[in-house]
């Protein structure tokens, strides 16, 4: 069977757990077509370039899909339906990425730079910037 990276956006004023949801129906269609998920990574709320349907940010979810062709028709289809749903888009790969994705490797790499800097500059002490105005002689 074909292998894809399928990406969709759901709308910024649902919950992570309705956008689970939304990960759950999309997985038992697949699966229920013969096809199997692989990986299904949810990328957290990310603002957009543009808006979309007057939303700024949208909760970003890839699933790594080996299934029928019709399986993921299907799945686009019912996409097309949902309200919920801003854009997705499906793309056939040669192989399925192990691990984590770029976009989580991105995250986790960002939340150990954050976590470095708070280090340093707890060990800089308080910031003297040479201004004695405020000192009693």
């Amino acid at each position: 069977m074909p292998l894809y990276e399928h990406v969709y956006l759901a709308r910024q004023d649902v919950t992570a757990q309705q956008v689970d949801e939304l990960t759950a129906q999309y997985k038992g269609i697949i699966e229920q077509m013969g096809g199997k998920v692989a990986k299904a990574e949810y990328w957290g709320v990310k603002s957009l370039s543009y808006r979309i349907r007057k939303n700024r940010k949208a909760h970003l979810t890839l699933l790594n899909v080996d299934a029928p062709p019709a399986a993921l028709a299907e799945v686009e289809r019912q996409m097309r339906l949902n309200e919920d749903i801003l854009r997705y888009l499906t793309v056939r790969v040669e192989t399925l990425e192990e691990g984590p994705s770029a976009m989580m490797r991105k995250t986790d790499r960002d939340r150990d730079r954050d976590e470095r800097r708070g280090e340093r500059r707890r060990d800089r002490g308080p910031r003297d910037d040479g201004d004695d105005a405020g000192t009693a002689e």
